[in-house]
């Protein structure tokens, strides 16, 4: 664990000389550290030089560094929580479609059943979530099932198939059109996933193949907040999921667009770690499999 712990120091100052500093070691010991340490691994973990680099096997040891001390810090906070008297908390992390609800209703169910467990929900990009993941941020999250969800260290679940929505404001000129064409909509400003973000690729190559490829949008964000809010006060054309797209029509604060081959957003599931699944989390991910089970009722 300390070596764990040193190495990560070393990363994060880059030298030996600040390394040594902040770890109270004289460098020439916290030489002979690094040279235990390669000693010990097998390999060269860093290259020499002003700045210091990792190698491939000093990248794998931080990564490792990175999973077992986050493993370790977040099972002494829940025994320091349970210690205290507080109940034990899974933390979830998911993108908008598993947030719509998804995850809010299997959370009550699971809370029904196990009454002494709490849970933080976080909301992000999936690839920001799976990062949290493999860093033991997370317990599981919730996105998309692509090749991003088949890592090395990793399980999923496919749970319900999701598609793009367009959307605008219930007060919108074309909110309430029968029949509405994608030429009808280019005029408009557009508010759009982040860049490189899955929905905004495929919403990209279906815009290609209408005939909008040269829509810039004027606002580009993740939050629902932000695109339930920017297109209820103007003219905009907002993109999400249909899942969350239909939640907030329910709720009468979009309205969605009738068009045609509008693209799939793809498989939304469950991700968690390989080997990291105890018997609660495998109860919360049969509940979510429940839970999407009634969308197609």
């Amino acid at each position: 664990m300390r070596h764990l712990e040193s190495f990560l120091v070393l990363h994060e100052a880059g030298t030996l000389t600040l390394a040594a500093q902040r770890l109270h070691m004289t460098q020439s010991a916290m030489s002979h550290w690094l040279g235990e340490m390669e000693d010990l691994v097998g390999t060269k973990l860093v290259l020499r030089g002003k700045q210091m680099k990792l190698t491939a096997a000093g990248e794998a040891v931080r990564k490792l560094a990175l999973r077992v001390l986050g493993e370790v810090g977040r099972t002494n906070a829940e025994l320091l929580s349970l210690a205290k008297g507080d109940v034990a908390r899974v933390h979830i992390g998911s993108v908008t479609a598993g947030i719509a609800h998804l995850i809010p209703r299997a959370v009550l169910a699971f809370q029904a059943r196990h009454a002494d467990v709490s849970f933080q929900v976080t909301e992000g990009v999936f690839n920001a979530l799976l990062s949290g993941l493999e860093e033991r941020e997370y317990d599981l999250v919730v996105g998309s099932i692509d090749a991003r969800a088949y890592g090395q260290h990793l399980e999923h679940e496919v749970l319900f198939a999701d598609d793009i929505a367009i959307v605008v404001g219930p007060d919108h000129p074309l909110a309430t059109a029968r029949r509405v064409s994608w030429a009808d909509v280019f005029g408009y400003p557009w508010l759009m996933p982040p860049r490189d973000t899955l929905m905004r690729v495929r919403l990209e190559n279906t815009l290609l193949e209408r005939g909008g490829a040269g829509i810039k949008p004027k606002i580009e964000t993740g939050s629902i907040v932000v695109l339930e809010s920017v297109v209820r006060g103007s003219d905009h054309v907002g993109v999400c999921s249909a899942a969350m797209a239909a939640h907030l029509q329910s709720r009468g604060l979009v309205a969605i667009l009738p068009l045609a081959d509008v693209g799939s957003f793809g498989p939304v599931g469950a991700v968690w770690r390989r080997g990291g699944a105890d018997e609660m989390l495998l109860d919360f991910v049969s509940l979510l499999r429940s839970e999407a089970g009634k969308l197609g009722r």
